[in-house]
């Protein structure tokens, strides 16, 4: 049985085999989260050494230019922006076009390549 559990107002617990947003009870949730992710909360990547939430891609690029990141332009795969650290690296960052598509998991991917730079933290503690 995988799925999520949910319980409503009386304590009875329902399977939702295979969750969306519209399959659970509370119509208005504090974070609407995605489709696959009912109620996540939002998140904000930092740039650890001035405290700076970035807001847009012009501002990552900026900070990640300044940690030797560069540009990759991959014409097979225009939906994306990618970055590389240096022509003897293996690390890549990749990114969907869209800023409004910028999820935890791409933050997440920025944080593990540059752990002492960036971190994510939740909106209410920036």
């Amino acid at each position: 049985m995988s799925g999520v559990w949910i319980f409503d107002k009386n304590g009875v617990a329902r399977l939702i085999s295979n969750p969306t947003r519209e399959s659970f009870e509370e119509k208005d949730p504090i974070y609407p989260g995605t489709s696959t992710a009912p109620g996540a909360r939002p998140r904000d990547l930092v740039y650890r050494p001035t405290n700076q939430v970035i807001r847009s891609y012009s501002e990552l690029e900026q900070r990640l230019g300044e940690l030797g990141w560069t540009r990759y332009y991959n014409l097979d795969q225009p939906e994306l922006l990618q970055f590389h650290k240096s022509a003897n690296s293996c690390h890549l960052i990749s990114l969907p076009r869209n800023f409004a598509n910028f999820r935890s998991i791409h933050m997440y991917d920025i944080v593990v390549k540059n752990w002492s730079f960036f971190e994510v933290r939740d909106p209410s503690q920036t």
